[in-house]
C-alpha cells in the first residue's frame, strides 16, 4: 500500500521510496529509509498536505509525494521479520515469498528493432516472438525472475523512437511512465546505430528516472571493428551502460548487477545531467520551470524540465496532463512568447531547435568515446571538419583565427577609435573654450572627459573582438575548438569541460567563472576557476590597444597573440602545479555538442554587438565614471600656490631643467607655472600613494602614475587606462593619451613609457590581481575567502615575476 492510504492515528512501515531524483534523496535524508515506522497525525485542513510523525519529529507530505512512498502494515512486516529469522531448508527456500524491498520493478524501453524482446525473453524466461523488424512488440508483456535473492518484475514495453506522443507506442510508453514509477528503466540501445537509439535517451534524462543503458547487439560493434569507449560514455551521460548481446544472453548477468547497484544507489556513474541547449532555449525553459514550481497541485511523475521542454515541442500527451491545473493558462502564454522568441532569433521553431541540440550532443558524446563510427553528417560539415579537427591543421588553423581576430581589433577598430577620439577632443576643445577656470572645469574637462573619455574610445575594439567570440560560437566552431583542445586539458590535469569557462574569459572573467558550475569534479572545478583570471579579459584591451598602439604600432597583432597566449601559457603551468602539489585527480567526463556548422545571421550579430555595447556605455557610467573622479579629486588636492613651494625645490626643477636639453621658458610666468605644476602634481593624495608602491616597481622602469594606475586597476581593468588619462592628458590638452605618453618630460627628459617598459606593464596588467569583481565571483563560488586572498597574491607575485622577465629581454633588443 502506499503512504497516503494511511488513515489518521494509522501506522505502517516504509518499504521503498518510488521514483527518482530530487524528491527521493531529500526524503530519503530525512529519514525516510526502509524499516522505519511511520504514523499519519493528521490531514491539513483540505485535506492536503498531511502531517506525519517519523522518528522524533513530524513532517509534512503533500498527497502526491506521500502517494510515492510504499509501506506495509506494523503486523505485516513484524510477521516477515519472524519468518525471516528462523531457520529454513534449503529445499524450501525458494517457497518464501521476496520482502518488497527486495521486488525490483523494471522497464524495458529502446528504438524498435533494438533487441529488448530478446532480453525480456532471457531474462524472464518467456519465449516472446522475436523478429528483425520494427513493430514486432505490439503491447506491453510483464514477466518475472529471482536473481541473488531479489525479484524483478519485468515490463516489455513498445519500442518507440521518441517520448513525443504522436504515435499509439509513444503514447502507451508516456502513459505507463506517467501511472507507474517503475524502479528502474533499462534503455535498450543498438550498439552499431547509437546516434539514431540516443536521442530517446535524451529524453529519459530529461525525466530524471532511474537508468540502465543495455548496449545491446555489442558483438556487432566488434564485427565492425569500432572501438567505444562505453565507459566514458556512461560517465557522460550520467547513467551507467552496460553491453550486452541478448541473442546469446552474454552480459546479461552484468546488466542485472548493475540494476540492483543502480536500484539500491551504489552505482558511482549514476548522476542526474542536462542537456545544455542554446541559452534562448535554455531561457524559455526555466522560465517554465518556474511557472511550474509556483503550482503545488501538478505531480512530480516527470520531472518539471522534461514537462518544459514538452510544453515548447507542443506534445498534446503532456498538455493533456496540465490543461487541468490552475497555472496551464499562464505557463501556455509563456510557451508562446517564448516559441515566438526563439524562432525570431534563431529562424526555427523550439521544435526543431531541441531536436537539432539533442542530436549535437550526441555527435559530441560518440565523437569524444567511439572510433572510426561513420556519422551521419552532411557533406560540408565533413570537410569542413576535416580540416579544423584535424591532428595536423586544427592547432594552427585555431592559431590563425585568433591573430586574425586581434589584427581585426587592433587595426579595423583604429579607425572608428580615432572617430571617437577627435569627437572626445571637439567636445573637450569647446567647453575648455567656454568654461571659466576653477576646480569644476578640471573636473570636467581632466577627470570626466580625461578619464572616462579615455577608457571609451576602445568601444569598437570592445565590439570586433565580441563579434569574433560570437561568430566562433554561433557558426559552430568554437565547440570544434573545445574538441580539440581537450586533450590538452586532460594534460593539464584538468577536462573538456574547463575549456568552456576558460574560452569565456576572453570575454569577461566573472561570468566565466560562474559557468564552471557545469564542471562536476570539485577540484577541476577549483582549479579552472583559480587560473581563469590569467585568460586576458576584454577590460584589458583598451590598456593593449593604447600600449601597443602607441610603441608597437606594426606588430600590434603579435603583441596581443603573444599577451594572450602568455596568459593561457601560465594558467596552463598553474593548473599543472596545483594538480602536482595540491589536488589528487578527480576527472570526470568531457561531453560537447558538436552542432552542425551554420552561417550566424547578421541580425543575431547586431543583437550581441548592441548587448555588448550597452553593458560597456552603462559601465563607462557607472563605475568607471565614480573611479575617474576619485582618482581626479586625488590627484588634484591638496591644491597649493607658488608662494607655498620650498625654494629648495625650485632650485632642484631648474636644475634638471638645465639638464635635459632643448627645454626653456618664453618668459618668468611660464616657469613659475610649470613649477607649479610639477610640485602641485608631486604633492599630490595620489602621488603619496602611488611613491609608497614605487619602490616595489621601480625594476620595472615604472613611475609613480603607473603604480597609480595599476592599483586603480582593483576596481576594474579599465581604469587603469582613465586613471593614465587624468594623469597625463590634463597636463597638455592637446594632445592624446597616447602620443602624452612618448612625450618626454620638460623636467627629466624621459618618457613616461619606453617600448620596454611598455611590454612589461602590459604583461604585469594580464596577470596580476583580478578586479573586485573578479575576486567576489571567485570566494562567492569557491565559499572560501582564502581562495580569493590566494589569487590575489598569487597572481600578482607571478605578474611581478613574469614583467621583470620580459622586461628585461626586451631591453636586450
Amino acid at each position: 500500500m502506499r503512504l497516503s492510504e494511511l488513515k489518521p492515528g494509522q501506522s505502517g512501515i516504509i518499504v521503498k521510496i518510488l521514483g527518482h531524483g530530487a524528491f527521493r534523496k531529500r526524503v530519503m535524508e530525512m529519514g525516510f529509509v526502509k524499516g522505519r515506522q511511520i504514523t499519519h497525525v493528521l490531514n491539513a485542513p483540505l485535506q492536503d498536505p498531511i502531517k506525519f510523525q517519523l522518528m522524533d519529529y513530524e513532517v509534512s507530505l503533500r498527497r502526491s509525494e506521500a502517494n510515492m512512498i510504499e509501506i506495509e502494515s506494523v503486523e505485516d512486516w513484524d510477521h516477515q521479520v519472524e519468518n525471516k529469522i528462523k531457520v529454513t531448508p534449503i529445499s524450501s527456500a525458494s517457497t518464501i515469498s521476496v520482502r518488497k524491498d527486495k521486488i525490483i520493478n523494471i522497464a524495458l524501453i529502446g528504438n524498435p528493432n533494438c533487441g529488448k524482446t530478446s532480453l525480456f525473453n532471457i531474462v524472464s524466461g518467456a519465449h516472446e516472438h522475436v523478429g528483425n523488424y520494427a513493430g514486432v512488440t505490439v503491447g506491453a508483456k510483464e514477466g518475472k525472475m529471482k536473481y541473488k535473492g531479489y525479484e524483478f518484475n519485468v515490463v516489455d514495453l513498445p519500442g518507440t523512437y521518441s517520448l513525443s506522443a504522436y504515435s499509439p507506442e509513444e503514447l502507451y510508453v508516456m502513459r505507463y511512465l506517467k501511472d507507474e514509477t517503475p524502479d528502474v528503466i533499462v534503455n535498450v540501445v543498438v550498439a552499431s546505430n547509437l546516434e539514431r537509439n540516443l536521442f530517446l535517451t535524451t529524453e529519459l534524462i530529461d525525466m530524471n528516472r532511474s537508468m540502465v543503458i543495455a548496449l545491446n547487439m555489442f558483438d556487432e560493434l566488434e564485427k565492425k571493428n569500432i572501438k567505444l569507449d562505453y565507459d566514458l560514455l556512461g560517465k557522460m551521460l550520467g547513467v551507467p551502460i552496460v553491453p550486452t548481446t541478448a541473442s546469446t544472453g552474454w552480459g546479461i548477468d552484468k546488466l542485472l548487477d548493475t540494476i540492483i547497484e543502480v536500484y539500491e544507489l551504489q552505482n558511482p556513474d549514476t548522476r542526474h545531467i542536462h542537456i545544455t541547449m542554446r541559452p534562448e532555449v535554455e531561457e524559455s525553459i526555466r522560465k517554465l520551470i518556474d511557472a511550474l514550481k509556483e503550482d503545488k497541485d501538478i505531480p512530480e511523475r516527470f520531472s518539471q524540465r522534461f514537462l518544459a521542454i514538452k510544453m515548447l515541442e507542443r506534445d498534446p500527451e503532456v498538455k493533456r496532463m496540465l490543461e487541468k491545473y490552475p497555472s496551464y493558462p499562464i505557463c501556455e502564454k509563456i510557451r508562446d512568447d517564448q516559441d515566438k522568441k526563439i524562432q525570431k532569433a534563431l529562424g526555427e521553431d523550439a521544435n526543431a531547435i531541441i531536436s537539432s541540440e539533442k542530436f549535437g550532443f550526441i555527435q559530441g558524446a560518440l565523437a569524444e568515446t567511439m572510433q572510426n563510427e561513420g556519422e551521419k553528417t552532411d557533406y560540408s560539415t565533413k570537410v569542413i571538419d576535416a580540416f579544423v579537427t584535424n591532428k595536423l591543421f586544427g592547432f594552427p588553423i585555431f592559431l590563425l583565427v585568433m591573430w586574425l581576430m586581434f589584427w581585426a581589433t587592433f587595426q579595423i577598430g583604429s579607425y572608428p577609435m580615432e572617430w571617437i577620439e577627435n569627437l572626445i577632443g571637439w567636445i573637450s576643445n569647446i567647453l575648455g573654450q567656454n568654461m571659466t577656470d576653477g576646480p569644476l572645469k578640471d573636473l570636467i574637462l581632466d577627470g570626466i572627459i580625461g578619464g572616462v573619455g579615455s577608457v571609451i574610445v576602445f568601444l569598437p575594439n570592445i565590439l570586433i573582438l565580441y563579434t569574433f567570440i560570437s561568430f566562433m560560437e554561433d557558426s559552430g566552431y568554437m565547440a570544434r575548438v573545445a574538441f580539440i583542445m581537450d586533450k590538452l586539458m586532460h594534460k593539464m590535469g584538468l577536462h573538456g569541460k574547463s575549456f568552456i569557462p576558460l574560452v569565456m574569459g576572453f570575454g569577461c572573467n566573472v561570468p566565466a567563472i560562474m559557468s564552471t558550475r557545469i564542471i562536476e569534479s570539485h577540484s577541476s572545478r577549483l582549479i579552472t576557476i583559480l587560473i581563469n583570471p590569467f585568460i586576458s579579459c576584454s577590460a584589458r584591451i583598451p590598456i593593449y590597444v593604447l600600449l601597443a598602439g602607441a610603441f608597437f604600432p606594426t606588430n600590434g597583432a603579435w603583441v596581443f597573440v603573444g599577451l594572450y597566449v602568455l596568459g593561457i601559457v601560465v594558467a596552463v603551468l598553474t593548473a599543472r602545479l596545483m594538480r602536482r602539489f595540491w589536488f589528487k585527480a578527480d576527472e570526470t567526463p568531457f561531453v560537447m555538442e558538436l552542432p552542425p556548422y551554420r552561417m550566424p545571421t547578421l541580425k543575431a550579430t547586431l543583437r550581441n554587438m548592441w548587448a555588448k555595447a550597452d553593458q560597456y556605455i552603462k559601465k563607462m557610467g557607472g563605475l568607471i565614471l565614480v573611479a575617474s573622479i576619485i582618482i581626479w579629486a586625488l590627484s588634484y588636492f591638496p591644491r597649493y600656490d607658488y608662494k607655498d613651494i620650498p625654494p629648495e625645490y625650485q632650485t632642484e626643477v631648474l636644475s634638471e631643467m638645465n639638464d635635459s636639453p632643448g627645454n626653456s621658458f618664453v618668459n618668468e610666468e611660464e616657469m613659475e607655472g610649470f613649477i607649479l605644476s610639477e610640485y602641485q602634481e608631486s604633492h599630490s593624495i595620489l602621488s603619496y600613494i602611488g611613491k609608497f608602491i614605487h619602490p616595489v616597481m621601480q625594476p620595472l622602469d615604472l613611475g609613480w602614475k603607473a603604480c597609480c594606475s595599476l592599483l586603480a586597476g582593483c576596481a576594474a581593468k579599465e581604469v587603469v587606462v582613465s586613471t593614465l588619462g587624468v594623469l597625463y592628458v590634463g597636463e597638455d590638452d592637446a594632445d592624446l593619451l597616447s602620443k602624452r605618453l612618448q612625450t618626454p618630460s620638460k623636467l627629466t627628459g624621459k618618457t613616461p613609457f619606453t617600448p620596454a617598459s611598455a611590454l612589461g606593464f602590459m604583461v604585469f596588467v594580464l596577470l596580476y590581481f583580478p578586479c573586485v569583481a573578479t575576486i567576489t565571483a571567485i570566494v562567492k563560488e569557491t565559499r572560501s575567502w582564502k581562495w580569493g586572498l590566494f589569487s590575489v597574491l598569487y597572481n600578482t607575485s607571478i605578474a611581478w615575476v613574469c614583467a621583470f622577465v620580459i622586461y628585461r629581454i626586451a631591453l636586450l633588443f
